[in-house]
């Protein structure tokens, strides 16, 4: 494993899925997927898109350029499901490790020392035990409901459909349409200049899955003219929930993903979602392996990502019920502001901003201030190898501040690296790429104070304490 780490990835199902399912691939998750060294795979099989139409009643309400600013990502990139698993799992194979599928969860239970699981394979039970279990065992997660965590929320009164057709050309290959109308909303994801996924609302299904003839009487009635449909490779009609666990860890036990969050595919956040909480969880297991991570550390987990987690909700609820209006004067009032807010260049680049996950801030006990999202070059390609905070410290900083921050690194046996910038000010940056603390200042008192504190709340270490207070003796003269 990258990290180091050993781990026992156990999954239900015979294989991989051989469906595209989740599509959609957002800036900050390609940023992520290029700290963890994985970004060239998938940018070789992506379909760029670069816009976002909202559409009605055959009718161009909006067309927001999706080009984000700072991030060498400014697109989102469209990659079924079952080509980003194989990519994961080649990556999961070259480190020495495999999914062990036909293997169920079947019970767990906790103690101080760890966690000891009952899993059933080929009809067989095995006992196994770890320090840590995270539940990403999807929306009936059996991990959930061992803990007697509950979902929090509701259902979606209508059914959904998701289809993968081939097409004509007539729409553009790198925008996405989000489409309402009379008959209910439909969303148009381009995967390639002829090969889209379209997700919909259904008053009611018709057969077990919808038909090629099913799907292009949906078109006709709610996407753009023009586009036609002539092959079928994959559908099903699906009921979905907008719910969240209540709490996402109980001691030992973690929950991500599906089995954390469900919500409506209009937006396309699933995937990205829970794969932003494995990344926000893995650095601070991986601390706490390795003897360093606080409690505090490991309760942030629920504390940061909760938050997140029902804004996705809320804002794809909001998508979803705004689309699918039945009230003729709720679609002609949106129908009437969208094209006005659209040009507002605030509304524009906080929608862009929301959906690329670029804007997405954490708070909390272990974050002093910004909670920002970073990408600096020493975070890129896979570099590291291990958990390690970064601190950027500008030139002009203090002698004292620096004396003082490379005692920190020194006893901090190599959490910490010390790394000069040419922007103004310091930034404490955590493994996952998002700032702690941030100042404009050049390494004060207080500001050494407020690293050390922070620093002691995540990995439970002091700085040696003779160095501390003759460096402060002598910060306090500047």
């Amino acid at each position: 494993m990258r990290r180091g780490l050993r781990c026992r990835i156990v999954e239900a199902n015979s294989g991989q899925s051989v469906h595209s399912k989740a599509l959609a691939i957002f800036p900050r998750t390609l940023e992520i997927f290029d700290m963890a060294g994985l970004s060239p795979e998938f940018l070789r099989v992506a379909n760029r898109v670069r816009s976002v139409a909202v559409m009605s009643h055959n009718r161009a309400l909006a067309r927001v350029r999706f080009e984000p600013e700072g991030t060498p990502y400014p697109f989102v990139s469209m990659v079924p499901q079952n080509v980003t698993e194989d990519l994961l799992a080649k990556a999961l194979r070259r480190k020495g490790a495999e999914v062990e599928y036909d293997t169920r969860f079947l019970s767990m239970r906790q103690s101080v020392e760890g966690v000891c699981v009952i899993i059933e394979r080929n009809g067989r039970q095995e006992q196994t035990r770890a320090a840590y279990v995270v539940g990403c065992d999807g929306a009936h997660s059996s991990v959930r409901e061992s803990l007697g965590i509950k979902l929090d929320g509701g259902e979606y009164d209508m059914p959904f459909m998701l289809a993968d057709i081939e097409t004509n050309q007539d729409l553009p290959a790198d925008e996405l349409q989000l489409c309402s109308s009379t008959h209910g909303p439909i969303a148009i994801f381009p995967m390639s200049a002829t090969r889209r996924r379209i997700v919909a609302t259904v008053d009611r299904a018709e057969g077990d899955a919808p038909t090629l003839e099913f799907t292009q009487r949906l078109l006709a009635e709610r996407a753009p003219k023009g586009i036609q449909a002539y092959k079928l490779h994959w559908s099903s009609y699906f009921r979905i929930h907008h719910r969240h666990a209540s709490r996402l860890r109980s001691d030992r036990v973690f929950l991500a993903g599906d089995a954390a969050h469900i919500h409506s595919p209009f937006g396309g956040q699933g995937m990205n979602t829970g794969l932003h909480d494995i990344w926000n969880l893995i650095w601070k297991l991986e601390l706490a392996l390795r003897g360093h991570g606080s409690e505090l550390l490991l309760e942030s987990y629920s504390e940061e990502r909760l938050p997140i987690i029902q804004d996705v909700i809320e804002t794809t609820d909001r998508l979803t019920k705004a689309l699918g209006t039945p009230n003729a004067l709720a679609q002609f009032l949106r129908d009437s502001l969208i094209p006005i807010v659209s040009y507002i260049p605030a509304f524009r680049h906080a929608m862009v901003e929301r959906l690329s996950g670029l804007g997405l801030a954490y708070s909390g006990s272990i974050i002093h201030n910004s909670g920002k999202r970073v990408l600096e070059s020493c975070m890129r390609d896979g570099q590291l190898a291990e958990a390690r905070f970064f601190l950027f410290v500008s030139r002009s900083a203090h002698t004292s501040f620096l004396k003082t921050v490379h005692a920190a690194a020194d006893s901090l046996s190599g959490l910490l690296t010390i790394q000069e910038s040419e922007e103004q000010g310091i930034r404490l940056v955590r493994p996952d790429g998002y700032v702690a603390f941030y100042s404009e200042g050049d390494g004060d008192i207080e500001e050494i104070q407020i690293l050390r504190a922070l620093l002691t709340k995540m990995v439970g270490l002091e700085y040696q304490d003779e160095h501390s207070e003759t460096v402060y003796a002598r910060a306090s003269n500047h």
